[in-house]
């Protein structure tokens, strides 16, 4: 497997495959919801491939001086439970790191949260809905 965290658009386009697959033709998100005004050139992506294949992915989203929100965290069907989306989830961590950031924030779906305390975060809200899906926001110090 290849992890690769940069901004170019094969990487926008191998994120972009992964959460079509999983957010919108999987989970029914509507693919207006998905795909927004984040989704730039200059965006950065965590993704993870198997061969060719992009497997796992995230987003960067920087936003203030200190705080990293990670966003679009997604792995394909078929890879699920095999530790692909820690690895893409860390090595966003890592990257936020090395631009001083110290601070992490998720928008975590309800379902999710037993992983993202496994990673370290801890809920740090009520639930809300975000793209008609139950959410919470879970944070991390780097």
């Amino acid at each position: 497997m290849r992890l690769i965290v940069e901004s170019s658009k094969p990487i926008r386009a191998a994120a972009t495959y992964v959460r079509l697959s999983v957010f919108v033709i999987e989970r029914g998100i509507d693919l207006r919801d998905e795909f927004d005004d984040k989704d730039t050139d200059q965006e950065v992506y965590a993704v993870l491939f198997d061969e060719k294949t992009p497997v796992s992915t995230c987003r960067f989203e920087q936003t203030d001086e200190n705080t990293l929100k990670i966003g679009r965290v997604a792995t394909l069907k078929a890879y699920r439970r095999k530790g692909l989306g820690k690895r893409v989830l860390t090595a966003m961590e890592k990257y936020a790191k090395q631009l001083g950031l110290t601070k992490s924030l998720i928008h975590s779906e309800v379902t999710a949260e037993g992983f993202y305390e496994k990673m370290g975060y801890s809920v740090a809200s009520k639930p809300f809905f975000e793209d008609g899906v139950p959410c919470v926001i879970v944070k991390k110090d780097l």
